[in-house]
């Protein structure tokens, strides 16, 4: 048994498809099934269940999964506990982002952490927030940031880094926009542009309709705060967006605090490895980029 395919294993149980998998570790789906095969021989079980585009692991592949991980795992650590004790930090760093982030300092973060750190491969994968904790939680991802309605996420360590108010953004020529305040009641008569669930934007704006047995109209949905932006700008509805999102077009939208929303939305790194040097590490640089001192706004 190699590490190899362990990590094999892990990939085609995460990903249920023996393309992607192959796609994420970087050979041919041929290798990976090869692999795949050779262990199942070697543990004398089968471990997954193979569909015509899907794969589900069988009793067996559930039982060795959190092992395999754990291997995987106790195997990184060996590299970066020697790497640490030699000064130098090796191996690989998964950092997620937000889908349509138009965050500078993140990127700011990650390229000082690669001069520093030449040795360590770095990756980036976009997806919606909650995905994104999902995949810290599970170990897919080191460190990611994500929108979010809550400073705690369970399981994961948390870094605010931006915490804003919701605004509703409107074209220059729409009723809302010669109001000094606006409300969830006066906006919601009419459409809505925001992102979708699983965002944290969105978390935020359903929660407070909810609260007030509103029922909002979503007539369009972007993954983008540009995107919403545009929308709102061509009069198809009023958009959703935080403060600084809505000052990037403050030339063609007007933007109105909603006074009745009072939970901010959020901007924050989330990770939950605190033994990897590389993380912690780019937390380092993470900080520095986004002026966060090291006690502020962290949580478990």
């Amino acid at each position: 048994m190699e590490l190899r395919q362990l990590e094999y294993f892990i990939a085609v149980a995460e990903e249920r498809n023996f393309t992607r998998a192959a796609e994420r570790v970087h050979i041919s789906q041929s290798g990976v099934s090869a692999q795949i095969r050779q262990l199942e021989r070697e543990l004398g079980a089968e471990l997954f269940e193979r569909h015509t585009r899907t794969v589900t692991l069988t009793v067996a592949g559930k039982a060795a999964l959190e092992h395999a991980r754990a291997a995987l795992a106790a195997s990184n650590a060996v590299k970066q506990a020697v790497g640490e004790v030699t000064d130098l930090i090796r191996g690989r760093l998964v950092v997620g982002m937000v889908i349509g982030c138009t965050v500078t300092p993140l990127f700011d973060a990650l390229a000082a952490f690669h001069r520093a750190h030449p040795g360590v491969e770095i990756s980036l994968l976009e997806g919606n927030s909650d995905r994104l904790a999902e995949s810290v939680r599970t170990g897919t991802i080191d460190l990611a940031l994500i929108g979010t309605e809550t400073g705690e996420h369970d399981g994961l360590h948390t870094l605010t880094i931006i915490s804003e108010r919701l605004v509703a953004a409107v074209s220059p020529g729409h009723p809302l926009a010669g109001r000094e305040r606006v409300t969830l009641d006066e906006l919601t008569a009419y459409p809505i542009v925001c992102m979708p669930e699983g965002t944290g934007l969105r978390a935020v704006f359903d929660r407070a309709c909810a609260a007030r047995d509103r029922r909002p109209v979503i007539a369009f949905q972007a993954s983008a705060g540009d995107a919403v932006a545009d929308l709102a700008a061509r009069g198809l509805g009023v958009g959703i967006l935080s403060e600084s999102m809505a000052a990037h077009h403050r030339d063609r939208l007007a933007a109105r605090v909603i006074d009745d929303v009072e939970a901010p939305a959020r901007l924050a790194l989330v990770w939950k490895n605190t033994h990897s040097p590389a993380v912690r590490e780019a937390l380092a640089h993470g900080r520095k980029a986004f002026a966060v001192k090291p006690g502020d706004n962290a949580g478990h």
